[in-house]
């Protein structure tokens, strides 16, 4: 995603259940769908990609789900050395996986010079030295003075059917301050 964005785009996650698309990147007045991908598995010397979807964590039902170009714009792929690909989902071949790391799809590399590795670790060498143990707190204590947290039984999150629901407006503190809706 931050490739994107320092690309100029504007990203945009789906809510929800989104089984062709894992983001949308806006660019001004044009949307594009973009399917991510990861991998660390290297055959040969290079990363081979797993394309089609076998069922994930839900019960399987049988059915491979091949990847296809109609369902998508890019293919954004990052494997485990941290090199990173975007390829227009009209030139990948094959449903169900490619081999990344090899001629064929290197014009679609993204910054090959700067592997995402690399920027971590020059972002890790700034972040300062841990600083020893934390002062023990000497306010109170979370369960003495209560919680609005009900546990692991709370109350039902809808009202009665005699009592009406209320509206709640945002709290001064909020991140949205007087424009959050009520």
């Amino acid at each position: 995603m931050c490739w994107l964005i320092d690309q100029g785009a504007t990203v945009y996650l789906p809510f929800g259940h989104s089984p062709d698309v894992d983001l949308v990147a806006g660019f001004g007045d044009r949307l594009v769908r973009v399917q991510v991908k990861t991998s660390n598995c290297v055959q040969k010397g290079r990363y081979s990609v797993t394309l089609a979807t076998r069922g994930g964590n839900r019960s399987w039902s049988g059915v491979v789900k091949r990847f296809s170009s109609d369902r998508c714009d890019y293919l954004f792929v990052l494997v485990g050395d941290g090199r990173r690909w975007i390829i227009p989902s009209d030139v990948v071949e094959g449903g169900s996986g490619l081999m990344l790391g090899g001629p064929k799809y290197e014009t679609y590399e993204v910054e090959p010079d700067r592997p995402l590795t690399a920027l971590m670790e020059r972002r890790i060498a700034r972040l300062p030295a841990p600083g020893g143990v934390p002062e023990r707190s000497n306010g109170t204590d979370c369960k003495s003075v209560g919680s609005a947290f009900a546990g692991s039984n709370p109350a039902p999150a809808t009202g009665s059917a005699t009592a009406p629901i209320s509206t709640v407006e945002a709290a001064p503190s909020s991140p949205l301050g007087a424009d959050a809706p009520t």
